[in-house]
């Protein structure tokens, strides 16, 4: 917190919290009269405005910040039963929502079929409202989004769901148009993908099958635009052993949980697991081995990740234990950005550390990149591209990057602008276009928050080494037994309707992020599973 008075910046606000002054950089402030509407508003607003800060003010925002900030709001929506109220930048605009229209929350109360009709005219009314903002804001600033109007992170979803239906492709693509001005590219690659899943997810147990993940939460060093738990292996060295403790703990409660139950596939991400020491990798792939049945495990993946963590006996471990498959990731091969986010690795390292693992006898090795890191321009993606075909990888994740309020990077762009951040279409051909050359073929996709050029993340693989992991996390059609620090468990169900539809209900228990505190209180994080899982 400071102390600081408003210099009349703009983009600057002097607040008062909790009896002090914080300094907040806001730009494009919107005034809302409704809640549910606020997540598809600010998003579509910051995928125009993508340089400015969002902040949008409901009902439930503090009375001090609403009396400051509502005065200066670029955007008011005033949403009523029968439509919405739309003023931005002076200019009032209206939309006319169904006629039959009920706002969230507003659903009769009595009868389940009114309902369930309610949600429906519910759905309708915001859906329609999500067109109409686009189109307000589309005219303002003369742009179209590659998405549209879809604000969630799985586009796939709306293509594999009109398939179940028996949908012709034409029929999904016009769709994708039409209710969410969808650009036809990336409609196309929604219905390549979704029909990918389908195929292979058949070979997955549902009804009586599970995943496992396993958290390793410590990273050689944190980059600049990680939010994920990771802990720099230099201070925590002294609580790994006591770490591995408690997650083999986890791992025994799992396994008898579980016991009957058919384990589908194996992953252990981070964080980067192979900051761990050989004899810690060792002692953990036993364990794994020994608590679980292996023999209808499909697909076992570990992020080795950072090059500067991988050795010889290392990958020797991982691959004498029956890892099918491990990631490599540079994220990009230009040396100086490297430096800038934090990967200590050379670009000389991570193409040793690949074919390292190549000479071991890995046959399923992915590397990840991301698009839009700082500074990176047409010229470097396709400079990494070149690099990353001549290694020749059997799978090809491509990220676009996502500016996370916890990482370093949203300090990084209010002191070097985020202009310096540039991914565009081009850039996304480049990285296509390498997949192709290396003969990949995308099979999953997902979007974030603030993503820069507002694209996606994609991954690409050769026929028969697609990440079956990937898909279950994203399309959450499987039970995940998730284990260690800041890791998320999902419990999958499946019910049967009398009239013959089943539907599912997903529950979830998380473990807390804090390394410390997750073997301070891992009593409370299996009675958390316990609950979840026996209750």
């Amino acid at each position: 917190m400071t102390d600081r008075a408003c210099p009349g910046k703009a983009c600057g606000w002097a607040l008062p919290v909790c009896r002090q002054w914080i300094w907040v950089e806001i730009m494009f402030i919107v005034d809302l009269n409704k809640e549910n509407f606020e997540y598809d508003i600010q998003a579509l607003v910051k995928a125009f405005y993508p340089g400015e800060q969002v902040q949008v003010l409901t009902p439930q925002t503090r009375e001090e910040t609403r009396l400051a900030l509502s005065p200066q709001a670029r955007m008011k929506v005033v949403v009523s039963q029968d439509g919405a109220d739309l003023i931005l930048d002076g200019a009032p605009h209206r939309y006319n929502g169904p006629q039959e229209g009920l706002l969230p929350g507003e659903c009769p109360a009595d009868g389940a079929g009114e309902g369930r009709a309610a949600a429906a005219g519910a759905k309708d009314f915001k859906d329609g409202f999500k067109r109409f903002l686009y189109e307000v804001l589309s005219r303002k600033t003369g742009q179209e989004l590659p998405w549209g109007n879809l604000t969630g992170i799985r586009p796939t979803k709306i293509a594999y769901g009109l398939l179940e239906q028996g949908e012709s492709d034409d029929a999904i693509l016009d769709y994708y148009r039409k209710s969410h001005y969808v650009s036809r590219q990336k409609a196309e690659l929604s219905l390549e993908i979704a029909k990918r899943e389908r195929a292979l997810l058949e070979r997955v147990h549902f009804q009586n099958g599970y995943s496992l993940y396993v958290g390793i939460p410590f990273c050689p060093t944190t980059c600049l635009y990680c939010s994920f738990p990771s802990f720099p292996i230099g201070g925590y060295r002294e609580l790994v052993e006591t770490y591995l403790d408690c997650l083999i703990r986890e791992m025994e409660l799992t396994a008898q949980v579980m016991r009957g139950h058919i384990l589908d596939s194996v992953y252990i991400g981070g964080g980067t697991p192979t900051t761990l020491e050989p004899a810690q990798l060792e002692r953990l792939l036993v364990k794994l081995r020994e608590l679980f049945d292996f023999s209808t495990v499909q697909e076992f993946t570990v992020e080795a990740g950072r090059a500067d963590s991988i050795t010889r006996e290392k990958l020797k471990v991982l691959y004498d234990h029956g890892v099918s498959r491990i990631s490599v990731n540079p994220q990009t091969m230009k040396q100086e950005t490297l430096d800038l986010i934090g990967r200590r690795a050379t670009v000389e390292q991570v193409e040793q550390a690949f074919w390292l693992a190549r000479e071991i006898g890995f046959d399923n090795i992915n590397m990840d990149l991301i698009l839009g890191l700082p500074g990176e321009l047409a010229q470097d993606v396709q400079h990494t591209a070149d690099r990353v075909v001549e290694l020749g990888p059997d799978s090809l994740t491509v990220h676009s990057l996502a500016i996370k309020r916890a990482s370093r990077l949203n300090r990084w762009i209010q002191e070097n602008g985020v202009s310096m951040l540039c991914n565009t279409d081009e850039t996304m051909a480049i990285a296509a276009e390498g997949a192709r050359r290396l003969g990949l073929l995308p099979y999953y996709l997902y979007r974030q928050k603030n993503m820069s050029g507002n694209f996606e993340n994609v991954g690409y693989a050769r026929e028969g080494k697609f990440g079956l992991y990937n898909i279950l996390i994203m399309e959450e059609v499987q039970t995940i037994l998730a284990l260690g620090a800041g890791s998320i468990s999902k419990k999958v169900s499946r019910r049967a309707a009398q009239d013959g539809s089943e539907s599912i209900l997903i529950e979830r228990c998380e473990n807390v992020k804090e390394v410390a505190l997750y073997i301070r209180n891992i009593e409370e994080m299996l009675e958390r599973k316990r609950g979840l899982f026996c209750g």
